[in-house]
């Protein structure tokens, strides 16, 4: 039994920060209920394995996949009359509304948490937004990207020219912190009996993962600039090239800076007023980034990595997306659990649930659903009949 069994969430939500918060629900126990339009909404054919394929035919993308297993879906057309009336009846029972939309579509969609407390008074309200609500960008549309420009991580990102990070970490930062404000408001909700709104917002959890850069700038005033891959904060921190790859070693503080030394066998680091404390070693961290590439460039990365783990510095090799899926570790920790999708000719490597819990873990039931596949099974269950459901069907409402 899982921690969040006998929950029921309703998913609105989007592309990632929505769809990703339901999930992380729905591995802890949650029945999860993704609300979809007829015919298939934008998020369900990103980076598509059979490209031109229809759903269920291998139409469905990648990213699809991975956010929306331990889900049924139902698709429905909202904004109609005898639409808004399905959303009443999931509602009258659900605990948890996951809607990443603006608020006058919330609103039009009979979404907002007035309607939806008026409805049920235990309801959880979680939405999430690109700027959050109160500001003069409330109402501005965004995603990931956005957010990492705004928070100042791409500026320091790279050298030349601002560069955002390949991983959409915003995205899956938001889903995480809005499904623990969730959890939070389902808890205080065994308290009160009552329900309430969680909002996260892109713009927020960037500022958040990127605060501590923020603090040093306002009260120190230091205009950094993008350094590629070094720290501005310790040294040696960088990516190096070996004989056939490349390794990523960080030395951070003063234990790992004189085993660091030891390696290299050469002491007169150590007395270097230049190296004296990490916030020093930031500062000239070229130079011990160019000690650290020789003495890589004369290595294989295999090599590299097992000297630099005998003398227990944290160090690891640069991968292909192809070489992380092959790696013996990542196999042996089961990270990756195969999931056989319709119309796909192979088991999809989809990453479990991120936290372990010892006695009650998260796990994945099932693989995300195909388009509308258990409409019928859902409205049946809230007490529609074959020839209500036909009739839904003949207006175009689900």
């Amino acid at each position: 039994m899982g921690v969040l069994d006998g929950v029921k969430v309703l998913d609105f939500g989007r592309y990632i920060a929505g769809p990703y918060c339901a999930t992380l629900l729905g591995d802890m126990g949650a029945e999860v209920i993704r609300i979809e339009k007829r015919e298939g909404s934008e998020d369900r054919f990103v980076q598509p394995f059979k490209p031109g394929a229809a759903p269920g035919e291998g139409g469905e993308g990648t990213m699809f996949l991975q956010l929306n297993r331990n889900k049924r879906c139902l698709t429905l057309d909202p904004m109609s009359e005898e639409g808004r009336e399905v959303v009443r009846r999931l509602v009258e029972t659900a605990d948890v509304v996951v809607a990443n939309l603006p608020p006058q579509t919330l609103n039009a969609m009979g979404l907002d948490y007035e309607t939806l407390s008026a409805i049920n008074p235990r309801i959880v309200l979680t939405t999430v937004s690109a700027f959050g609500h109160g500001g003069p960008y409330s109402n501005r549309v965004g995603f990931d990207g956005v957010a990492q420009a705004m928070c100042g991580a791409a500026h320091l990102t790279g050298y030349d020219e601002p560069m955002k990070s390949y991983a959409p970490w915003v995205d899956f930062g938001t889903a995480s912190l809005s499904a623990y404000g969730t959890m939070a408001a389902l808890f205080e909700r065994e308290k009160t009996g009552k329900g309430q709104i969680v909002e996260g917002a892109l713009l927020a959890t960037a500022l958040n993962f990127f605060n501590f850069h923020l603090i040093e700038q306002a009260l120190r005033e230091t205009n950094r600039v993008g350094i590629g891959n070094r720290s501005p904060y310790a040294g040696p921190v960088d990516i190096f090239k070996t004989k056939d790859g490349w390794v990523m070693v960080q030395c951070i503080g003063m234990p790992l800076f004189k085993r660091w030394a030891k390696l290299m066998g050469e002491d007169h680091w150590l007395t270097d007023p230049r190296f004296k404390d990490d916030l020093a070693r930031g500062d000239n961290g070229e130079a011990l980034s160019e000690r650290t590439a020789e003495w890589c460039k004369t290595r294989t990365t295999d090599e590299a990595l097992k000297e630099l783990d005998a003398a227990r510095i944290p160090a690891g090799p640069v991968y292909t997306p192809q070489q992380a899926l092959d790696d013996r570790h990542i196999q042996a920790m089961g990270y990756l659990k195969p999931l056989a999708f319709p119309g796909i000719d192979k088991d999809a490597p989809v990453m479990e649930t991120p936290v372990r819990l010892s006695r009650t873990p998260g796990e994945i039931r099932h693989r995300a659903p195909l388009l509308g596949e258990h409409t019928d099974e859902i409205l049946g269950a809230y007490g529609y009949s074959e020839d209500d459901i036909r009739a839904l069907r003949e207006k175009k409402i689900v």
